[in-house]
């Protein structure tokens, strides 16, 4: 006669637990069924180091798994879990709540499930990934972007605001009238002068973005990648915005989510560890620009940095014309 299984000791279940990275995969199974690989990219975690967690786990009886082809799969079902087991992690989970970390595992974790998509072994997943493979071969990677900058109106003069060492001003000459390259930095103007050194239609100042060298509504767009977050006081940075931009105009900002890599303070002199959603679209709100909008840009899995936003605005005034 076969044996039942003996129960756990809640202090075995508790243990599985009392790592961080493990309550971080409890969260993730307990939304999706991910493979080892899956859920490495989402941790962005050495597959060994995933594969070890999730056995302890396993091993806890916290997880069910599967094998789908070459691949395990696992899932925390709340329901197939021991009684006690089921109340322990309910009441894990709502002290861990909301937090910027587990907004950016969220994150991954959709670009994740949208590569499996990509993936799929239909016939139309086939084709469209071979036409993809062709694509690049002919064509290259790159020219989407660039491409899509064509919709910009070419009367348009454009400030690129922190533009370092200039690779959004290149994306933007020759797609506009004129684009304003400003930097506070002569380090970064000096390399995005030499980047640059060929490129019609881009002029150099340099200033801080709280005290923008450019006359007031001077300009039809202001664009600020990867820049707010090294500033002490943001907020002034986006006033200066406003006031640069005519009315009609428009602003972007890109930058990075809320995150919790406290390291980047030292190692690249971050002064806050990205924004929430809330807080980008008040500083462009607070500004004075209208029909803000914050967007989640596309988190690639292989990618090591914190996820990125995409903040929209018009400043007010009559529609955008030109003469």
């Amino acid at each position: 006669m076969k044996r039942a299984a003996q129960p756990i000791p809640v202090a075995e279940r508790l243990a599985a637990l009392s790592e961080p990275v493990r309550l971080r995969l409890c969260r993730l199974l307990e939304r999706e069924e991910l493979s080892v690989g899956e859920v490495a990219s989402v941790l962005q975690l050495p597959q060994s180091t995933v594969s070890r967690h999730l056995k302890v786990l396993s091993d806890g009886g916290w997880l069910l798994k599967r094998a789908d082809g070459t691949a395990t799969m696992y899932r925390l079902v709340l329901d197939d879990l021991a009684v006690d087991a089921r109340a322990l992690w309910v009441a894990v989970r709502e002290q861990l709540g909301d937090s910027a970390e587990l907004r950016e595992d969220l994150r991954r974790l959709e670009a994740v499930l949208d590569d499996r998509k990509a993936d799929s072994s239909s016939f139309f997943g086939r084709v469209a990934g071979a036409w993809d493979d062709l694509r690049t071969q002919l064509f290259g990677s790159s020219f989407t972007a660039p491409a899509l900058l064509a919709l910009l109106p070419r009367e348009w003069t454009v400030a690129d605001l922190g533009c370092g060492t200039g690779n959004a001003a290149e994306l933007l000459a020759g797609r506009v009238r004129k684009v304003i390259a400003v930097d506070a930095s002569d380090v970064m103007l000096r390399a995005a002068k030499k980047r640059l050194a060929n490129v019609r239609g881009v002029e150099f100042r340099q200033g801080p973005l709280e005290h923008l060298p450019l006359k007031d509504a001077s300009v039809d767009a202001a664009v600020c990648v990867l820049v707010l977050h090294h500033l002490d006081e943001p907020e002034n940075a986006t006033r200066e915005m406003r006031r640069i931009v005519k009315p009609g105009g428009r602003v972007l900002v890109v930058d990075m989510f809320e995150h919790d890599r406290r390291e980047y303070r030292h190692q690249m002199g971050h002064k806050h560890l990205g924004f929430s959603e809330a807080r980008a679209k008040s500083m462009l709100e607070r500004a004075g620009f209208v029909r803000v909008r914050v967007d989640a840009l596309p988190a690639w899995p292989d990618s090591k940095g914190p996820s990125l936003y995409a903040a929209t605005g018009e400043a007010p005034g009559a529609n955008h014309h030109h003469e």
